[in-house]
């Protein structure tokens, strides 16, 4: 089977989608599929290529990788991370895909059985559209998240309602119909896959995130010969993880005189924010750059409990961050500010305690309860096994491929 894949995000950045479909493809390519991915650079999350990519900007045209996908790379535009300059990267981005996609039919005569167009950002899916219809070949539109429903989503406004109501309301109508005129859809999670089936998109198939187990079945129980609780938030610092919570509650243990150290690690749009709100608190959290992957392994070490957030809207209840999967396989204790499928699966799993997300009062009374009885912190393995049995990406790459071999049938049959 001939794949063809349009990604605003792949490798070599460090992130969920990148890591995700470095997994798959790699699978891919094992079980004997010829592979080809349109994306541009790495440029993500600053809107330009780190030094160390520079230094190699030749390959980033077109390659084979060490596993034997062909990478083919197109123009992108810089930007500072607002919405709005990341919007015109992905808009341009999208349309450079749609040319490139037009060049190897022309120049190499390729022709996919099926193509995958992967959001965020939302304007691929646009050209996965145009692509698939250019190529003559079934589009997989794939939802990493409760798009677009995310972008329409304003807490108090009602849809429709002004200029801003009325843009979103637009983005949400186009998305859905781009939703609705693929050949499959795929989701991540049973939440947003029955949202879009009561939307009246009958094609939709739930494939997980997925993480993989082995590497985080070496870690360590946690280390008990320390008086504070340890605290870890390590990931993506946006606006939908409402990170303030974390600050807040630290602030209150402070001032309660309870032993907890805090550290948040990452990059993202909320930085400044917080550290405008940490210096006001006092500083009760450490707020750490981003590390290498290489390196998160020494802080789930350090860590007694670890937090998975996400702000009180609606469709993130339809949401599982892969965050939550990543923690559940290192095995730690998991403070999960989240609500819906989310927080049902931490409480299925038994691998942490929930609070609804932006409470801080009662983050910080769970936080107490911990540190008074410490023997709340060790896990059974629930999670792990629950990870093992469900989104481990060998299980996860076997399930699409089915998917895809499925929807490349039913496309060559009509």
């Amino acid at each position: 089977m001939r794949i063809l894949l349009l990604s605003h995000y792949f490798e070599p950045e460090d992130g969920a989608p990148q890591r995700r479909w470095h997994a798959l493809l790699q699978r891919f390519v094992q079980a004997g599929h010829e592979v080809h991915v349109i994306c541009p650079p790495p440029h993500h999350p600053t809107g330009r290529m780190a030094a160390r990519h520079r230094k190699t900007a030749g390959k980033y045209r077109y390659r084979a990788t060490e596993y034997g996908a062909n990478i083919y790379r197109v123009s992108y535009l810089w930007h500072n991370g607002h919405i709005a300059t990341r919007t015109l990267d992905h808009l341009w981005v999208a349309f450079a895909s749609m040319r490139a996609a037009f060049a190897l039919r022309l120049i190499r005569g390729f022709r996919p059985d099926v193509v995958i167009a992967t959001a965020p950002g939302l304007p691929t899916l646009l050209a996965g559209h145009s692509v698939a219809r250019l190529l003559r070949a079934p589009l997989v539109a794939e939802m990493r998240d409760a798009w677009p429903d995310l972008v329409s989503y304003t807490p108090g406004l009602v849809r429709g309602q002004g200029f801003i109501g009325r843009f979103k309301h637009l983005v949400h109508e186009k998305v859905t119909s781009l939703q609705q005129t693929a050949a499959h859809v795929v989701t991540t999670t049973s939440g947003f896959a029955e949202v879009l089936r009561l939307r009246g998109i009958e094609r939709v198939t739930v494939i997980r995130n997925g993480t993989l187990l082995r590497q985080y079945e070496a870690l360590p129980p946690r280390e008990s010969d320390h008086p504070e609780l340890r605290v870890l938030y390590i990931g993506t610092i946006g606006r939908s993880q409402g990170l303030d919570v974390l600050l807040r509650a630290a602030s209150r243990l402070r001032e309660a005189g309870l032993p907890a150290s805090v550290r948040i690690v990452g990059s993202g749009a909320d930085i400044p924010r917080l550290r405008r709100l940490n210096a006001q608190l006092g500083h009760p959290v450490e707020l750490m750059p981003q590390v290498p992957a290489s390196a998160v392994f020494d802080h789930y070490l350090w860590a007694d409990t670890c937090v998975v957030s996400l702000r009180d809207w609606e469709p993130f209840s339809w949401t599982v961050p892969s965050k939550l999967y990543e923690l559940m396989a290192a095995g730690r204790h998991i403070s999960a500010l989240v609500a819906g499928e989310s927080a049902d699966l931490v409480i299925e799993t038994a691998s942490g305690d929930v609070v609804s997300p932006g409470d801080d009062e009662s983050l910080a009374r769970l936080w107490t309860e911990l540190i008074r009885d410490p023997s709340r912190l060790q896990r059974d393995g629930g999670g792990r096994a629950w990870i093992a049995e469900h989104v481990d990406f060998d299980r996860i790459a076997e399930q699409y491929l089915d998917l895809l071999d499925s929807v490349s049938e039913r496309a060559a049959a009509y």
